[in-house]
């Protein structure tokens, strides 16, 4: 093949070798170090907050609640295991979506900022490969941050506490190999659930050239939301609210399942992705680059 048809010729959509880059940078940076560092240091900080508290043989949290954070604190002693749902119950409201924020709210506009996005949009690489590479890229930070915290308080959770059989919120007994197994499970809803977050600062990042006007209106618009999502008046709107259904990983927790509140937050998360990712594609493919 000649030069020229090698020109003429069209690009692959997706290439490896691009996203591999992308990681690379993402993983090395300080900034994402620290982030994964916080997140990983929340679970360290509340085992031994309930060690010190139960150390007079108290129960921690107190009464159990509906089946969320509290009532998963209350078993925390009983079985060090507890911890990973009460780690991802206590990060997922704010440190673990903050923590996307950044990540996606500087994709693009970060790129912008620092003069290199010109130089991305060059051959090999296309505007809507590399709109892909960096949602793919932010969606992996929210898996390792996600197991980053689940896997800081499964350690702590062994050493301060008893690992065996554990109980679920509805009372039945099931084994350790099987409540690890539901662990996991509540590990990658709780990512996936972070998807509608990163399609929406991936937008946001498409509007402006600086990163950290993009990541604080990603974490700004991630902060009114949840308040929102507290104000009784608007009962009618908070469903379609991308944190609404968040903690209804906690239903993995009970026998049987309770699978109608899952669906709807994964089909919720599918919505915000579509729709976010959308705008971001038509707004980046229509983008002057002078940067």
């Amino acid at each position: 093949m000649s030069q020229a048809e090698a020109l003429r010729a069209p690009r692959p959509l997706w290439t490896f070798g691009l996203l591999r880059s992308e990681l690379h940078i993402t993983f090395r940076r300080w900034r994402t170090l620290a982030l994964l560092a916080v997140l990983a240091a929340v679970p360290i900080l509340v085992g031994i907050a309930v060690k010190i508290e139960t150390g007079g043989g108290s129960t921690a949290g107190g009464r159990p609640g509906n089946g969320g954070g509290p009532a998963f604190i209350s078993q925390i002693t009983n079985n060090g295991l507890f911890l990973v749902f009460t780690a991802l119950a206590a990060t997922l409201p704010f440190f673990l979506p903050m923590a996307i924020g950044v990540v996606a709210g500087d994709a693009i506009a970060g790129e912008a900022n620092a003069g290199t996005l010109r130089y991305l949009l060059v051959a090999p690489a296309g505007r809507t490969r590399l709109l892909l590479t960096k949602y793919a890229t932010v969606m992996t930070f929210c898996l390792v941050a996600t197991l980053v915290v689940a896997v800081s308080a499964l350690t702590v959770g062994a050493i301060l506490f008893p690992l065996g059989d554990l109980t679920t919120i509805s009372g039945t007994r099931i084994s350790f190999a099987e409540g690890l197994g539901r662990a996991l499970l509540i590990a990658l809803v709780v990512a996936v659930s972070l998807v509608g977050v990163a399609a929406l600062g991936l937008f946001v990042s498409t509007l402006t050239s600086s990163g950290i006007a993009a990541m604080a209106t990603t974490v700004g618009l991630l902060i009114t939301v949840q308040i929102l999502d507290q104000i009784p008046q608007l009962h009618s709107i908070q469903p379609y609210f991308f944190s609404h259904y968040w903690l209804s990983f906690a239903d993995l927790m009970r026998e049987p399942v309770y699978w109608d509140d899952l669906t709807k937050n994964l089909g919720l998360q599918a919505l915000y992705a579509a729709v976010f990712g959308s705008a971001a594609w038509a707004r980046f493919t229509a983008k002057d680059i002078t940067a």
